[in-house]
This record gives structure tokens, sequence and C-alpha cells, in this order.
């Protein structure tokens, strides 16, 4: 009985010093630093309109895609996530390189009238990027713009997708083109540490900063509203 008691105890002092170690100071540890070294990252990396961290008044993090539908603003890449960008539901499709209906979709069936099962292949999404982007029938079009990420949620876009907006968003801004260009050029984010990854352009933060950098212009007066507007009152 001795012995079992005694093995009891230790079993119940080992059992708190792990307890202590990885219930307490260890997720203490993680958190201390990521706060001190990371704390942008650490909380969310949310950001407000001007594009500044900001946890009280968040627009969106740089982390999470979201759904940009405007002519206006730079689209991001398909999303499988629930309705699409459901950061509660993160997903991808699932399908693999030589799906069928990865590539070539699928429709409605008409005798499950209760059930949506379209669904839009790479050919479909490539059809309708091209005309949503005034591109001709043989443009080459970035596989990151017609295939949707593992997670549904992915914030960024490569700069070849970006490139190929530029018409459309600087004729929605009434700006040149040129502009739209050189703005994007400046907000292409390069590889971590120089060697890891892709350059990338981060959806969500370069739609902010087009708003204040390159705000959308009001349309042009028609001529003749013009003339009687500067037309003197009887």
């Amino acid at each position: 009985m001795r012995q079992i008691a005694r093995e009891t105890v230790l079993s119940l002092i080992a059992t708190g010093i792990v307890v202590v170690l990885c219930c307490l100071l260890y997720p203490a540890a993680v958190y201390g630093i990521g706060q001190l070294a990371f704390h942008h990252q650490a909380n969310g990396s949310l950001i407000d309109k001007a594009g500044e961290d900001n946890v009280s008044n968040p627009v969106g993090s740089r982390l999470l895609g979201q759904g940009f539908k405007a002519p206006e603003y730079f689209h991001p890449r398909p999303s499988a996530a629930g309705a699409g960008y459901d950061a509660a539901n993160s997903s991808g499709t699932n399908l693999g390189p030589i799906s069928d209906k990865l590539l070539n979709g699928a429709a409605d069936d008409p005798n499950t009238k209760d059930v949506d099962e379209s669904f839009a292949g790479i050919k479909q999404l490539v059809a309708a990027y091209r005309a949503e982007n005034g591109l001709s029938e043989g443009t080459f079009v970035p596989a990151d713009a017609v295939t949707r990420s593992a997670s549904g949620l992915d914030p960024d876009i490569s700069p070849a997708n970006a490139e190929l907006q530029v018409a459309r968003v600087a004729k929605a801004r009434g700006v040149p083109e040129e502009s739209v260009r050189s703005f994007i050029a400046r907000h292409v984010d390069g590889r971590d540490w120089g060697i890891f990854g892709e350059p990338r352009v981060n959806v969500l933060a370069t739609n902010l900063a087009l708003d204040r950098e390159l705000p959308k212009q009001p349309a042009p007066a028609p001529s003749g509203a013009a003339g009687l507007a500067a037309a003197p009152q009887p």
C-alpha cells in the first residue's frame, strides 16, 4: 500500500508539472512573444480604410480574401469557401487536376429542382474572366484567376492577374490605364525574405489604396446639359 501511495503521489506531481508547463507557461510564452515580436500578425493582421493596423475598427484582414465584384476594384481569385470567401467555412473543391468537373464544370440536374448543383469549371471561369476584362479569345489567363485556392480565402493575386484587370479598373474609375499600371507596380509584394513564395498583390490592401490614390472620377456631364447650365437665365 505504501508503494502504491508513493507512486500515486509521484504521478500527481508529474501531472501537475506537465499541466503547468504545457497549459500555462508554454501558452503564456507563445502569446507574449507573439504580442511583442509580431503584434500585428498575432492580432489577425486587421486593417482599416486607411490601410493602417487597426484592431478596433477594421474593414478586413490582410490574410483573408474578400469578394470584390464592382468593376472599379481588382477582383480576387475564385473561392469555394461556403458561398464564397466565408471565413467560417474555409475549404477548397478537393478536385484533382484531371477532374472533368474541375475542367468542364457541372450544370444543374433538372430532376433535382431544390438543389443547386451547378459548378463553374476552369473553361467557364476563363470565358467569364476574359469577358469581364474585355480580353480577346486567345489571351492567356493566369492560373490563379480561374482556380480556387485550397482555403477559399486566398488574399492575394499574381501580378499577371492584376495586369489583365488594369484596363477594366481604369475605365471604371475614369483614369488613364498607365496610372493604374504604375499604381500596381508600387503595390506588388515581393518574395518573403527575398526567396520564399512568389511576388503577389494583396487585393484588400490594394483596393483600399486605390480608393485613396486613384479615386473614381465623376462621369462627365453631357455637352448639351453643360451648355444649358451655362446659359444666362431670363
